[in-house]
């Protein structure tokens, strides 16, 4: 639908442009210079998330595949697309002359709320929504999508469009606190939105319907999120334990009248 579209471009218009402000504001670069990584890194995350969610449900796309190319009808899978997307966004950056840590860094907050926003194509698509509830938020949908998922009509679900969408806006809120309290070398606070998107996604994605390989009860995307909370964590906790052992000790600093 064109609706999809209209939603993941609104996204991706919003976060250029908080990404643009936030390296102007650290005197990183300019908007025209983030414009400018954004032509070859959006293009590649789409193609990065198309690619995923193509492998990863191969079965779909076997017997046609034209419908590979058919974005519009929805299917992107975010693990791709910011994988492949921020790989590009780096050589695109360096490309430019830029510092590549402090342009992650002021990118985090933006790929968060660009994600709040694509999420409501999924709505407009009627798709990945959750299990059946009677919550006064629940979602109603068609009466052919509705019976399609084994359902009676009537039936209404969660609305784990809505969740994500809000989680990554708050994500994003709490990611421009983070950048700007707490000491963080270049390029740590994309992993603190790994971090924080994953614990977010693992329990949403236990409450879709739609089909997913799945092992030891888990979706696949549910492994994932583990899997990138795990070297996320890691890798702040390693950051933590830098930062405290380059701190001065206490004991070893002169007092002020000894001071020359």
């Amino acid at each position: 639908m064109n609706a999809y579209g209209l939603m993941i471009a609104l996204g991706v218009v919003v976060a250029v442009w908080l990404w643009g402000k936030r390296v102007e504001a650290r005197g990183v670069g300019t908007r025209d210079d983030i414009s400018s990584i954004a032509m070859w890194a959006v293009p590649a995350g789409i193609v990065g998330a198309r690619l995923y969610h193509v492998v990863t449900d191969w079965s779909r796309f076997s017997n046609n595949y034209g419908d590979i190319v058919k974005v519009w009808q929805g299917g992107l899978g975010i693990w791709g697309g910011i994988a492949l997307g921020v790989v590009v966004g780096m050589w695109a950056t360096r490309r430019k002359g830029l510092d590549v840590l402090l342009v992650v860094t002021c990118a985090a907050p933006a790929l968060a709320i660009a994600q709040s926003i694509g999420r409501w194509g999924n709505w407009f698509n009627q798709e990945l929504f959750g299990r059946a509830t009677t919550l006064p938020w629940a979602l109603e949908i068609s009466a052919d999508k509705t019976m399609s998922a084994g359902f009676p009509v009537g039936t209404t679900f969660h609305p784990t469009f809505l969740y994500e969408s809000l989680g990554c806006a708050l994500l994003c809120c709490v990611l421009l606190a983070v950048d700007k309290k707490i000491p963080l070398r270049p390029g740590r606070l994309f992993f603190v939105y790994s971090a924080g998107y994953t614990v977010m996604r693992f329990f949403i994605e236990g409450l879709r319907l739609d089909d997913a390989h799945q092992a030891g009860g888990l979706r696949l995307n549910q492994w994932v999120s583990l899997a990138v909370f795990a070297i996320s964590v890691g890798f702040l906790v390693r950051e933590a334990l830098w930062y405290r052992r380059s701190e001065p000790d206490p004991s070893n600093v002169p007092p002020y009248g000894d001071l020359q």
